[in-house]
């Protein structure tokens, strides 16, 4: 098991320099857009990333058969825990820029970024620009308002939801604020998560749509997808322009039994996993931690970690070089 984490690791130092993409704004920038309309690859798996490292593994991961991640998300809620703050929007939108820059410095991935409610419309057309000029691909907004409460909390929060036409005003601020019409402006629908209902996350869905939202993002916290599946069923067959066609995108971290094959059958664009690599680091950190505690040496965790060699080595000093000097396992 050590071996293989080793190899993996080593993988990931060789990868961090030899993309074929460029990873520059201009180029980055419509890559999701473009991935949306070739449809091969729906849904598009995303990955959460909160560091230059995360994106890294977000970048050059690979499964058994070869899979890969299509882009990466930047959460709040994992922006918040790296700095040790609470998901209410401690962490300002200067801070969260300065992650994303850090992770897009060393990938090329586009990258999709949880703008939480996007404030006042007026602020967040400076969100969009700043965005755009770092080549970021989509933001998403949520439709609450007041305090921010994490969507997981579910009922036991109040979570309160923005006035519809307040709310479609901020879409098209930042639709008309783009310098390019290739960024993404994805409404997020949080009726279900508030215990709003159906009929309620429905009428929402259609008056973003109207209002031209890039993309529809559904939020539920039940265990099962039977109401996001449902949510797009009935949304498909609304009968509003574009509505049929308009990309969906969802976040299964509580109903994760569902597969990306039935998410494709289902019509979902995007999956986004958004919160797991951070989730698996404080186990992990915790677990050594405990042990050099209870054993008063590290001897124990060594099966658990790199090498000195391969953490120093791991990545590149030189970016243009033709590999990194990663130490033989």
């Amino acid at each position: 098991m050590r071996r293989v984490r080793q190899l993996s690791l080593l993988r990931l130092a060789r990868f961090a320099t030899s993309s074929s993409a460029s990873g520059l704004p201009g180029e980055r920038l419509p890559t999701l857009r473009r991935l949306l309309e070739d449809g091969e690859r729906l849904p598009l798996r995303i990955m959460e990333t909160h560091s230059g490292l995360s994106g890294l593994i977000a970048e050059h991961a690979r499964g058994q058969g070869g899979e890969a991640f299509d882009g990466m998300w930047s959460s709040s809620l994992t922006a918040s825990t790296v700095k040790g703050l609470p998901d209410i929007e401690t962490v300002d939108t200067t801070a969260r820029l300065g992650l994303v820059q850090e992770t897009l410095a060393v990938t090329t991935k586009p990258l999709i970024y949880d703008a939480d409610s996007g404030g006042a419309a007026e602020i967040f057309k400076f969100t969009v620009r700043s965005l755009e000029q770092l080549g970021v691909s989509a933001c998403i907004i949520e439709d609450k308002t007041g305090l921010k409460q994490n969507s997981l909390f579910g009922t036991d929060r109040v979570q309160q939801l923005e006035d519809i036409d307040t709310f479609c005003a901020k879409i098209q601020a930042g639709l008309a604020a783009r310098r390019t019409d290739e960024f993404m402006v994805i409404a997020r629908i949080e009726a279900l998560i508030a215990g709003a209902g159906m009929a309620e996350a429905l009428k929402r869905a259609a008056a973003y749509t109207e209002a031209g939202a890039s993309g529809i993002m559904i939020h539920s916290k039940e265990k099962k997808p039977d109401e996001v599946l449902e949510f797009i069923r009935k949304y498909r067959e609304l009968g509003v322009p574009g509505a049929a066609t308009l990309p969906i995108v969802v976040v299964p971290s509580t109903y994760n039994s569902i597969t990306e094959a039935e998410l494709r059958e289902a019509s979902v664009a995007v999956c986004i996993y958004a919160n797991q690599i951070l989730r698996a680091s404080y186990p992990a950190m915790l677990g050594v931690a405990e042990s050099i505690l209870s054993h008063h040496r590290s001897k124990e965790v060594d099966s658990q970690l790199i090498s000195v060699k391969q953490i120093l080595t791991l990545i590149d000093e030189d970016p243009t070089g033709s590999s990194p000097k990663a130490a033989t396992p």
